[in-house]
């Protein structure tokens, strides 16, 4: 009698769990259990075909899709004798994304810093880090500001946050310190990825800054540099570097001139309908000269070789290198960036072109004459799908 009962019990379990499976409500592959809502384990388990394909491809082929739905163009205006313009308003700036006028939000800033240090402190370094690990206060009482935060970053081939973000100017400092000469790499790519990925998750209304020490070339990162550009892109930050060498000249205030276009004026191509002025013409050539290279990267050519790993990072993200032997011009550069970050203006708006696929310039025009205009040459949109 028991044994007929438990024949009856196993025999109504599979009848059901056959209608079940017919009747399609077998759960599929890595949905949710609607009873338990978590995914069960088996089929978790089981391998996506879907990710196995995209597993074979060449990380260079990947499609990067991703929409800009605001950009930030940090813009640094200078008269002729390289004094930073103040005071401007949003009604003297005309910008242009690939020749289209562009209707400008607002100038953010006055938004509060988050600023992340990155110090390369590979092997080779004995002499840099000491002179480096000085300026700990100096940035907490000229780059940050009042209501700054400041995260510490260290950089051989293993990039370790050695400070998160933090307000207290005494962390900073002893953050600072805490760093020692690593081993004989330093993966330069990996640790401004890295420092992004931190800025990323900060606040919206906080403006994002990398402040990057380290020498020009890359040696051993895992990266490749598109990834960390279509990071800095997106994340909005900018990127400025304290270069190290032992053959770079001392920083001046104003540095050395750079050597006239080979191109002549009235050659230059500019936004329909603008006469060729210095300030066009300024940042056409000294800015637009760097366009091909980035959509070589962009486009993961091979035979792309980046020399100034730090060149391009401050380029694209509209930020700027400094050179440094010495405390003294150590000192001198970084009130160079604090000055610029403070006189900046963040021009903020919505791309109207944004189905147009590949590198988007960006132009910034000042209805002033005699005037150096500097902002980032652009961003870059994958090609969306038809």
């Amino acid at each position: 009698m028991c044994q007929t009962r438990v024949m009856r019990i196993a025999l109504i379990f599979v009848v059901c769990a056959a209608g079940f499976a017919q009747s399609g409500f077998a759960q599929a592959p890595g949905t949710l259990d609607p009873a338990k809502a978590t995914p069960s384990k088996q089929d978790s388990a089981k391998p996506d075909p879907a990710k196995q394909d995209s597993a074979k491809q060449d990380p260079g082929d990947l499609t990067i899709r991703a929409t800009v739905n605001v950009v930030i163009a940090p813009t640094t205006v200078r008269d002729r004798n390289g004094d930073f313009v103040n005071g401007l308003q949003l009604q003297d700036f005309e910008l242009y994304d690939n020749n289209k006028l562009q209707k400008i939000n607002a100038d953010v800033r006055d938004e509060p810093l988050s600023l992340v240090v990155a110090v390369q402190r590979s092997s080779n370094l004995t002499d840099f880090l000491p002179k480096i690990q000085k300026i700990g206060t100096l940035l907490n009482q000229l780059v940050a500001g009042q209501d700054g935060e400041i995260a510490v970053v260290g950089f051989d081939h293993r990039i370790q946050v050695v400070q998160d973000f933090t307000t207290e100017g005494t962390k900073v400092s002893e953050a600072m310190k805490k760093m020692t000469p690593g081993s004989s790499n330093h993966a330069v790519i990996d640790a401004v990825n890295q420092s992004i990925r931190m800025l990323r998750n900060r606040e919206k209304d906080r403006r994002r800054v990398l402040l990057l020490i380290a020498e020009k070339r890359d040696r051993g990162s895992e990266l490749r540099m598109r990834e960390c550009l279509t990071e800095a892109q997106f994340a909005n930050v900018s990127i400025y570097s304290l270069d190290i060498s032992t053959v770079v000249a001392a920083l001046t205030d104003k540095g050395i001139p750079p050597r006239p276009p080979s191109v002549p004026a009235e050659a230059q191509h500019l936004p329909g309908g603008y006469p060729a002025t210095p300030t066009t013409i300024d940042q056409n050539y000294y800015m637009g000269n760097y366009v091909p290279v980035f959509i070589d990267i962009f486009k993961a050519v091979k035979s792309v070789f980046v020399d100034d790993t730090l060149d391009v990072f401050t380029r694209f993200t509209g930020g700027r290198e400094y050179a440094f032997i010495g405390e003294r011009s150590l000192e001198k550069a970084i009130s160079g960036i604090s000055d610029e970050l403070h006189s900046q203006y963040l021009l903020s708006y919505a791309p109207g072109n944004q189905t147009e696929g590949g590198f988007h310039e960006i132009k910034v025009i000042v209805n002033r004459p005699n005037l150096e205009v500097r902002t980032r040459p652009g961003y870059w949109v994958a090609a969306r799908p038809e």
